[in-house]
């Protein structure tokens, strides 16, 4: 069955699959900082009223469901969640002061609907990194 959400004269169910890079696709998603980017991005989902409905974070990119209520368009929730967590990410882990120019993702994105097939999308996120793995195997030999 198909789980509809409600607003007072709205039924909806807008659901995205969102990828974005760090600045310049470095590497730096892993370890500690790996675990807080995922925490962060998860409080501001929910500050908004954006529901994460599923994630991963690789080395170099970040793969996201999202379920957006109509109000918001996908590029100011987009926006939030890149400039937020950027400036989180500066204060909290890297321990800079300063307001401005505090940059952590690149400028784009990709963003896609996500119509009835929802599971399969939700799979292709979960299993992101072990195809990626498999891939680099293959290129090796």
């Amino acid at each position: 069955m198909h789980d509809w959400m409600s607003l007072a004269h709205v039924r909806w169910d807008c659901k995205y699959h969102v990828v974005f890079v760090p600045k310049y696709r470095k590497k730096v998603l892993f370890g500690k900082l790996r675990r807080h980017v995922g925490e962060m991005l998860k409080g501001l989902c929910r500050q908004r009223g954006v529901e994460l409905l599923e994630g991963h974070l690789m080395t170099d990119h970040v793969h996201m469901c999202l379920r957006v209520p109509p109000r918001m368009s996908i590029a100011f929730v987009i926006g939030f969640l890149k400039g937020k967590s950027a400036v989180l990410i500066h204060r909290r882990l890297l321990g800079q002061r300063r307001m401005t120019g505090l940059h952590f993702w690149a400028r784009g994105y990709c963003v896609s609907t996500v119509g009835l097939d929802e599971t399969v999308v939700r799979e292709y996120i979960k299993e992101q990194e072990a195809r990626e793995m498999k891939q680099l195997e293959l290129d090796l030999e």
